[in-house]
């Protein structure tokens, strides 16, 4: 696919089939993440592959006790009353443990926080270890597409990083920002509208 071509087909889906995706284009996937930009020039990536469905339950069960938590939280933040956001709410709530399963393929993908804490910066500064990790999950997402796949994470809730690191055996200093499904999408895989976006009214010349 051409690179703009690419952009345009990056979508998340949340409805995959069974079939598996390859060692090869699992390793290519990952191998875009050290492409991206980081702010130690040291790449201090590291990825929890999980495959086969009975060894992702194990590593996702916290998400089955927190779900309650994480409708409430989705509920509290909303205040836009933006119809097409809440049909994705509609759909996406119901699959949060559902589309982390059904490809059969579950990547952690881990980064070495070597200063303060992730949760607790103390200036803006302290994000740099945690920006880089989203590039480098960004390219991810733009190679799984570029494969032909689809591409679903779920962000932690409450309690749920803490203990799903416990269950992997991640090492102390190693902090992960999602977990993360790719995999074939179904036919009739659900995607939600999306907002169509006028750049030129978004750029401000100079000042806002």
């Amino acid at each position: 696919m051409d690179f703009y071509e690419v952009l345009e087909k990056r979508r998340t889906y949340r409805d995959f089939s069974n079939r598996e995706v390859s060692d090869e284009i699992l390793h290519r996937v990952i191998e875009a993440a050290f492409k991206a930009p980081t702010n130690d020039h040291l790449r201090q990536l590291e990825f929890v592959v999980v495959r086969d469905r009975e060894h992702i339950a194990k590593v996702i069960a916290p998400i089955t006790k927190n779900m309650e938590k994480f409708k409430v939280l989705v509920s509290e933040v909303d205040e836009s009353g933006d119809e097409d956001k809440m049909t994705m709410f509609a759909d996406a709530l119901p699959k949060q443990q559902k589309m982390l399963m059904e490809s059969g393929l579950l990547i952690i993908p881990f980064f070495r926080q070597l200063t303060c804490s992730l949760l607790s910066p103390t200036e803006q500064s302290s994000l740099n270890y945690f920006a880089s990790a989203w590039c480098a999950l960004e390219n991810m997402l733009l190679a799984a597409t570029a494969e032909g796949l689809g591409a679903v994470f779920h962000i932690p809730v409450g309690d749920e990083a803490e203990k799903i690191k416990g269950i992997v055996h991640a090492p102390q200093g190693y902090e992960f920002t999602c977990l993360l499904t790719i995999g074939y999408p179904t036919e009739n895989a659900f995607l939600p509208k999306q907002k169509e976006i006028n750049t030129e009214d978004r750029i401000h010349l100079n000042t806002w």
